[in-house]
Formats: C-alpha cells, sequence, structure tokens
C-alpha cells in the first residue's frame, strides 16, 4: 500500500551552518546533525519550534554526513573526505577518535552513511570510488556504480567489502530483526537487501524498486517502525535514459553536468517502507520552500528534515500509522 499524502511543513528552524545533511533523533528528542564547516550540532526544544536552542558538541574537522547513535550514547559520523568517526556528544568539542579510514588496503573517499550492530560491527556506504562529495552530481550522471558496501569488525581498523558495484550507494537501516541491512541506491532510484543472518548470509538482492525518487538518508526509530527514506528529488526521466548509453556519452555528459549550476527541484518527499518492502508512506509537497531533502527522522510525532542545500531544519507534522506506533 502506498498512501499518499501532503508533506505539511509546521516550522523552519535556522542553524548557525550550512547543509544539515543527515538528521538522527536521540531518546530525549533532541536532533544531531553535521554542517558544511565540520560542526556537529545538537538542537533542543523541537516540541517548539521557535524556541529550539542549538549546541556546538563536536568539530571533526571535515565534512559530516551520514550520523548513526549508539546505545552509550556515543555518535557514528561519516566523513566525506574518508573516515569513519566516533564522537561523544558530551565530552567536550574536540572529543573525535577515528575508527578506519581504510578499506582493503585503499585509503577510503566519500563516505556516505553508517549503522551499527549489537554486537560492535559497523557498517558503512562509500557513494563513489571516483567522484568526491563536491562532484556528486557527476557520479549520478555517469553512473559509474562504484558504490560500496563495508563492514568495520570490533577492534579492527581496517574495514573490508562486502558489496561493491552500487549505483551510488547512499543511506542505511537495519531491519527490525537485525536479519538485514537495507541500502539506499541512490543514482538506480532503488532500496537493496542485503542479508545478514540466514542462507542467504552475504548476498544482496532488489527490496524496493522504481522509487519516485532518489532515494539519500535512512532512518529507523524503533524496530517496529518503518524505515524513513529520503528523497533528495523527483524522478528525472532523462536521467534515466542516460544511463542507458554507453560509458563514454555518460563520461561527457557528467562533466557538462559539473559545469552547469544545480538547481534543487522544488518537490519534497519522503517515504515510509516496512520490513516487507511495502511503501506505507508517500509524502510530499510541490513548490516547497524547503530544497533537496536528504535525511529525515521522526521524534515527538513530527518528522525533522535535513538538507544538503539549506541552512535550517524543517519540521513537519508526522502521520499516524500503524507503522509509527499508532
Amino acid at each position: 500500500m502506498d498512501r499518499r499524502a501532503a508533506l505539511v511543513p509546521l516550522r523552519y528552524v535556522t542553524l548557525p551552518g550550512h547543509g544539515p545533511e543527515d538528521v538522527v533523533a536521540d531518546p530525549r528528542g533532541r536532533v544531531l546533525t553535521g554542517v558544511s564547516d565540520g560542526r556537529i550540532l545538537r538542537v533542543h526544544g523541537l516540541d517548539d519550534p521557535p524556541s529550539a536552542r542549538v549546541e556546538h558538541v563536536a568539530e571533526i574537522g571535515g565534512r559530516p554526513l551520514g550520523l548513526e547513535l549508539l546505545p552509550d550514547g556515543d555518535l557514528l559520523v561519516c566523513d566525506a573526505d574518508g573516515a569513519v568517526l566516533r564522537i561523544d556528544p558530551e565530552g567536550g568539542t574536540g572529543n573525535v577518535r577515528v575508527l578506519t579510514e581504510s578499506a582493503a588496503g585503499e585509503r577510503l573517499r566519500f563516505c556516505s552513511n553508517v549503522v551499527a550492530l549489537p554486537d560492535g560491527t559497523v557498517y558503512f556506504t562509500v557513494s563513489s570510488r571516483l567522484h568526491p562529495l563536491r562532484d556528486w552530481m557527476g557520479d549520478l550522471v555517469q553512473h559509474t556504480g562504484t558504490g560500496r558496501l563495508l563492514r568495520l569488525a570490533p577492534d579492527e581498523k581496517e574495514a573490508e567489502v562486502v558489496l561493491d558495484g552500487l549505483q551510488f550507494a547512499n543511506g542505511l537501516a537495519r531491519s527490525g530483526d537485525d536479519s538485514f541491512l537495507v541500502v539506499a541506491e541512490t543514482g538506480a532510484r532503488r532500496l537493496t537487501r542485503f542479508h545478514l543472518t540466514g542462507p542467504r548470509a552475504g548476498h544482496a538482492e532488489p527490496f524496493v524498486e522504481n522509487l519516485p525518487g532518489y532515494p539519500d538518508n535512512l532512518w529507523r526509530g524503533a524496530p517496529d517502525g518503518p524505515v524513513w527514506v529520503a528523497l533528495a528529488g523527483p524522478r528525472i526521466p532523462p536521467l534515466d535514459l542516460l544511463h542507458r548509453a554507453g560509458p563514454a556519452v555518460r563520461r561527457r555528459a557528467a562533466r557538462l553536468a559539473l559545469r552547469a549550476p544545480f538547481r534543487p527541484s522544488g518537490t519534497t518527499g519522503v517515504l515510509a517502507v516496512d520490513d516487507d518492502g511495502r511503501i506505507v508512506e508517500h509524502l510530499t509537497r510541490r513548490r516547497s520552500g524547503f530544497r533537496m531533502v536528504t535525511s529525515v527522522c521522526e521524534t515527538g510525532g513530527r518528522l525533522v528534515l535535513g538538507s544538503l542545500r539549506e541552512r535550517g531544519l524543517a519540521v513537519c507534522e508526522a502521520p499516524v500509522t500503524k507503522e509509527n506506533g499508532a
């Protein structure tokens, strides 16, 4: 069932920074995000957005993308410059520890999103091995298929590649029973399931295909809740056609795309997906003033949206469904 409804913005919370690319909510309803100058911010009081307060909790020295809160309160951070970090948000702005900077003997680049399993194993995505974050559009146009899913075992410093050939690997989420991971492939407009247990452990398969837009970060608040999917923009049919062209044509198109100014679509959207791969919510808004939604999390009956392009967060009404605990 695809329940289409309007995405209703309630408030805009301005941040002292640009590009809150990912958002995660802690058990106290505070939202953490990273901005372009390397700071990790924590936003208090989103139950009353006009009174929200922003706290600076860490500085990573790179560009923070995907975030993951751990049960002990620490935060995993993907640094787009090529590292997975762990910080203590209560330990002061200098408390940053590098977990890994390499995989299979190769320096990491464009780390995108991260999750942690109960046993301490960390999985994370690399969106592209050819293009850095600043050239993300080039990778989507060229359709390089160089995205990866990587695994970092507890107490290890070198990650291993468990899945290769992904089309701009992006958001990650655990299934409710931790039997599989959901991986967003932005360039393919699909979600992929990577099995962690059972007879297909270590194998991947399509989970949800032909999405109405380009999936970015994923977020799951509770095991019995849905996976929320941020759609960074609506489907672009000419891009689908270009992806069927030969590599030389795509390379030329990518060079042109990198020279052209990027104008985000005015359509905003998010999805909620259950563990059977059914879309249970599809929320959209046309002519939205908040553009290029790259993340979404749920807290206090509201959805909080982040964006690579905006200078703040959008706080919206969350739908009331069985899947999100009604």
